[in-house]
């Protein structure tokens, strides 16, 4: 059994306060190496996968953006149940903090079990919608419903780390991932050359990196807890939390492939120089997220413990330490602009393209900081529908139409990473005025 909440209230003689700059970062760097774990995996097993030869290579590419969304419904439930859990540690109910991870946890398993299902008969159209060959389409589909057997454990792991966040025990998520996502990296080339599986071998170190890692968590949960009945009381308002969370994650999916499908159309150099900039951003927007999960643990305690205060104090540090971490990565981005885009790719065109894209991504990134670092603290404080409010009208009055006139007036990457920034400066300027407003900081262990 972990030991019981301690009383969220402010230490004294000069101890470490539950809004202390040392406590944020002993939430937010687990979390970083936890976010950072399964991308690092990716790229292994992409660069194990890629000595196959370009068919192997392309399948895994076409049905990993299917098993995207198993991973994208992981950080909806995640993100989900830390809001909810640290409101109840910091009520000093470790009981039924707990209680929300093993009903997140039945709902991970259904959901897993059924994506499971669902893709071993629809594995084949969907690859075949999407690859550009027959031969890609036939490997993407095997690989998809062998690795798809993981999705399981994928969700049970986002759970577990969602519950684990909300009583702001970091430590065993960081050995649980890095554990099974090591194992993982030393199975699959050792299945794929010596064994001789192939690209089978890639999806069963898939499936066992996450089955591992699901067990790790469930493991920890029946450990902690012999309450593992499931209620539909909370796991309904649990969805009811997602849906929001979902919808807005929908916006953001929206926004990211209207980008891509703009910026093709300006030839093959701009949407090539759009994607090493889009992975970038994404992979700063990653190590950034490790504040906001800091956020949503220490807030949701905070106004579990009936402190609107100390909830506010937490979230001005969390901002500033959101928009430092910005500017950190835009003087990084600004030191690699004439090497970065090498990294990538020697075509010269690409690299000419690259250079429109990169006054953006400086620019943008300090924003962006501190959006991620609000996006935290209004979700641990469960303001999750001004979020999905504020997603969508950024979305479709900022964002969707300023690509689509930079496609009609023929504007190039310009134009599509002008939407970008409308997108960020909307969500920018929203926050910081619900934060100010101080409407999020509802107390108590229900919002």
């Amino acid at each position: 059994m972990s030991p019981p909440a301690r009383p969220l209230t402010p230490a004294r003689g000069g101890a470490e306060t539950p809004a202390s700059a040392r406590k944020i970062a002993s939430l937010a760097l687990p979390a970083l190496v936890v976010l950072a774990a399964e991308p690092l995996y990716v790229l292994v097993d992409t660069a194990v996968v890629g000595h196959l030869g370009p068919v192997p290579l392309a399948a895994v590419a076409v049905s990993g953006s299917v098993m995207s969304v198993a991973a994208w419904l992981g950080t909806l439930m995640s993100y989900g149940t830390t809001g909810r859990a640290a409101r109840r540690f910091g009520a000093g109910d470790r009981a039924a903090a707990v209680a929300e991870g093993v009903q997140a946890s039945w709902l991970a398993l259904c959901v897993g079990v059924l994506l499971a299902l669902l893709a071993q008969p629809l594995a084949g159209p969907l690859a075949h919608a999407l690859a550009g060959d027959a031969e890609t389409a036939d490997a993407a589909a095997g690989w998809l419903r062998v690795a798809v057997l993981g999705a399981p454990g994928l969700l049970l792991a986002a759970a577990g780390n969602g519950w684990m966040r909300g009583v702001q025990d970091t430590r065993r998520p960081l050995i649980f991932v890095l554990g099974a996502n090591v194992l993982s990296a030393i199975l699959c080339p050792v299945l794929v050359y010596p064994v001789g599986w192939g690209l089978t071998g890639s999806a069963v170190a898939n499936v066992v990196a996450q089955t591992i890692s699901g067990g790790f968590f469930l493991h920890a949960l029946i450990r902690e807890t012999k309450q593992l009945r499931p209620d539909p009381q909370i796991i309904l308002l649990q969805l009811r939390l997602g849906r929001d969370l979902l919808i807005r994650g929908g916006a953001f999916q929206a926004c990211f492939l209207s980008a891509t499908a703009v910026a093709s159309r300006f030839g093959v150099a701009s949407v090539g120089a759009h994607q090493i900039g889009l992975q970038l951003w994404f992979f700063s927007a990653l190590a950034l997220d490790a504040v906001a999960i800091a956020a949503q643990s220490l807030v949701g305690a905070a106004l579990g413990g009936g402190s609107a205060d100390e909830a506010q104090a937490v979230a001005r540090k969390v901002t500033i330490a959101g928009g430092l971490s910005g500017v950190a990565f835009a003087l990084l981005v600004t030191a690699g602009a004439g090497s970065i885009p090498a990294w990538f790719t020697p075509d010269a065109g690409i690299h000419a393209q690259a250079a429109i894209i990169w006054p953006w991504f400086i620019g943008l990134m300090p924003f962006a900081g501190v959006v991620y670092a609000l996006d935290g603290v209004l979700i641990g404080a469960g303001d999750v529908r001004f979020l999905r409010n504020i997603t969508l009208a950024a979305t479709l009055l900022g964002f969707l139409p300023a690509i689509w006139i930079a496609y009609f007036f023929d504007l190039g990457l310009g134009g599509v990473w002008a939407g970008l920034a409308l997108l960020i400066l909307i969500r920018f300027v929203a926050a910081v005025w619900r934060w100010r407003s101080g409407r999020w900081a509802v107390t108590g262990v229900t919002r």
